[in-house]
């Protein structure tokens, strides 16, 4: 059964219900190098939306147009490929290759398990609740534009204002570990060369926009998997007693450490700060939202790349922490800091086994995953700063999107935050970039969150203006219990950190340091309320009422009960193999 309407070729025009004219840009029609966005052409302003996003129903030609009219201005430039890493390895970085090891040392190898898988539950939640809305509303903007429709145009302001800060915050932080990851082989450059190297790297692919963006993470995926999976293999060798002779795993390991130096570093007090470590190592994972609007066919990508998800957190991130723990004690002093690539456990294991060569792999492994999220900063917050713009909550300036479906003036104020890498060259450093990582340390969860509180709105007005939840595309594993699970996760964990922000582990001399210890772990709850209360003071708005909700504005699904029952009923039909594939890996 075809349950989707062909697409009606770009820069085209007819007219809506209305009778205005809705006309088409076709990128096809430009030069290669337009479209690639390294000639002047591809600067110029876009003159219209691409109508380039399938909409499935039997509607009627006027209808889809009008629905293809208020598509994002961005192009669907990206593949079912690209969307899939995004998915699976776009988050595996510096989180998990250094800033495990510092939990490790807070935390403890039962720690770090529990923190993570805490955090996998409640990320596994958030990416169902992700796919359901994205599917049906490829939004530019992606969970900012939700929390703008189904929550309340003040809380998306403050939302969305505060992704867009988290993302343009952790870009110089990011190339300032490519910086300090570089000094594992050579401490003769300065540091400063290494940012600017970095940041030009970084401004290069962004000179290719959407596309270029994809492709490398699309790669860079790949090798962050292959060594990761390489690394498990190692790891259960080495615990086994398989390492090298001479190397400290060339004898059975197994849980020794667990017992010896012991399972808990800390104690309750090192689980709960583990858990911002977590949240920072999979912050990221909601870009596949963000992503869905520059697909053409959400429906048929978005599934695989939402259960992808479940999968690297269990096969990539859970295995890997365990033989961390297993292999590497938290007394080790190389963990101490867990800021360059020296205090990476990944590369300790391998020194450890003294496995030549392959800690270099590794390390330069950490730098792609550096470069890899610095392009994923741009990426997110250009496209949020786009989008707020669009709803009148930042300058109109950032609606400009080019030929090249770059949104130009958004991509350029993202970039410009990375020369405050610098600082790290001078004294003070340290300081100003303990307060750059306040303002992102919970950044992330709230943006979590919103998005199942979103969904738990959505699905109310759903089912308040009498639809059935048999219409969705894609439904959340989870339904809406599966979003209050996350948004409960997401509360407990702020409770945790609110717990270590005043009792942090080591405890504080004076009430000074314990205000300072204070807002460094929690500074972004003020910023949030901050830009909350102003928002609302700016445009007074109040959260939607259920039945106030628009469910129809940007809507590309609309297929009745009836054809997806129909759809479901002949996909049952498949073989048992086909089924089991499309039950863990698509749709």
């Amino acid at each position: 059964m075809d349950i989707g309407k062909e697409k009606l070729a770009p820069d085209t025009a007819s007219a809506d219900s209305t009778g205005n004219n809705i006309q088409f840009y076709d990128p096809s029609k430009e030069s290669i190098w337009t479209r690639l966005g390294v000639n002047w052409e591809s600067f110029k302003r876009a003159p219209g939306v691409t109508g380039d996003r399938l909409v499935a129903g039997d509607l009627s030609e006027a209808e889809i147009e009008k629905i293809k009219s208020e598509t994002p201005m961005l192009q669907a430039k990206m593949k079912k490929r690209h969307l899939t890493m995004i998915a699976v390895g776009g988050s595996i970085g510096t989180g998990l290759f250094v800033g495990s090891g510092s939990a490790l040392k807070v935390g403890g190898p039962a720690a770090i398990l529990i923190g993570w898988i805490i955090m996998g539950v409640m990320l596994v939640n958030v990416t169902q609740a992700i796919g359901e809305m994205s599917i049906l509303y490829p939004l530019s903007g992606g969970f900012y534009m939700l929390a703008n429709r189904f929550l309340d145009p003040g809380f998306a302001f403050a939302m969305g204002w505060n992704y867009f800060l988290q993302w343009a915050v952790v870009l110089p932080l990011e190339i300032t570990v490519a910086g300090t990851t570089v000094q594992y082989w050579t401490e003769k450059v300065p540091i400063a060369v290494w940012i600017t190297v970095f940041w030009v790297v970084i401004m290069i692919i962004c000179l290719f926009g959407t596309l270029g963006y994809a492709e490398e993470e699309f790669w860079s995926s790949c090798l962050k998997l292959l060594i990761v999976v390489m690394f498990v293999f190692i790891g259960i060798i080495c615990i086994c007693g398989g390492g090298p002779s001479g190397g400290q795993y060339d004898h059975y390991i197994g849980g020794a450490l667990w017992q010896n130096p012991g399972a808990f570093a800390n104690g309750f007090q090192g689980v709960c700060s583990v858990f911002v470590t977590a949240a920072f190592a999979f912050s990221g994972t909601e870009l596949v939202g963000l992503a869905a609007s520059e697909t053409p066919d959400p429906r048929a990508t978005m599934p695989g790349a939402v259960k992808g998800t479940f999968w690297r957190i269990t096969v990539i991130y859970i295995t890997s922490l365990t033989i961390i723990g297993l292999l590497v004690p938290w007394t080790d002093e190389r963990l101490l800091g867990g800021t360059s690539a020296a205090a990476s456990p990944f590369v300790i294991v391998l020194d450890n086994a003294k496995i030549p060569g392959l800690n270099h792999l590794v390390n330069a492994t950490i730098c792609v995953s550096v470069l890899s999220i610095g392009l994923s900063c741009v990426y997110a917050g250009s496209r949020t700063l786009t989008a707020l713009a669009e709803t009148g909550y930042a300058p109109r300036l950032f609606t400009y999107v080019d030929k090249s479906s770059r949104p130009l003036f958004s991509v350029i104020a993202v970039l410009l935050f990375a020369p405050i890498g610098y600082v790290n060259v001078i004294a003070a450093g340290d300081t100003v970039f303990l307060w750059l990582q306040a303002i992102s340390g919970l950044s992330v969860l709230f943006t979590w969150g919103a998005i199942c509180l979103c969904h738990i709105r959505f699905r109310r007005a759903w089912y308040v203006q009498g639809h059935s939840v048999e219409e969705l595309p894609f439904r959340a594993l989870g339904g809406v219990w599966g979003s209050w699970l996350g948004l409960s996760l997401v509360v407990i964990v702020m409770i945790a950190q609110f717990y270590v922000a005043l009792f942090p582990v080591g405890g504080v001399s004076n009430g000074a340091a314990r205000a300072q210890s204070f807002f460094e772990a929690y500074l972004a709850a003020p910023v949030i309320l901050a830009f909350w209360i102003g928002g609302y003071v700016w445009k007074r708005t109040m959260p939607w009422r259920a039945h106030e909700i628009d469910l129809d504005t940007g809507r590309k699904s609309w297929l009745t009960v009836e054809e997806m029952r129909q759809y479901r009923a002949e996909r049952k039909t498949a073989p048992l193999y086909v089924r089991i594939y499309r039950l863990l890996f698509t749709n």
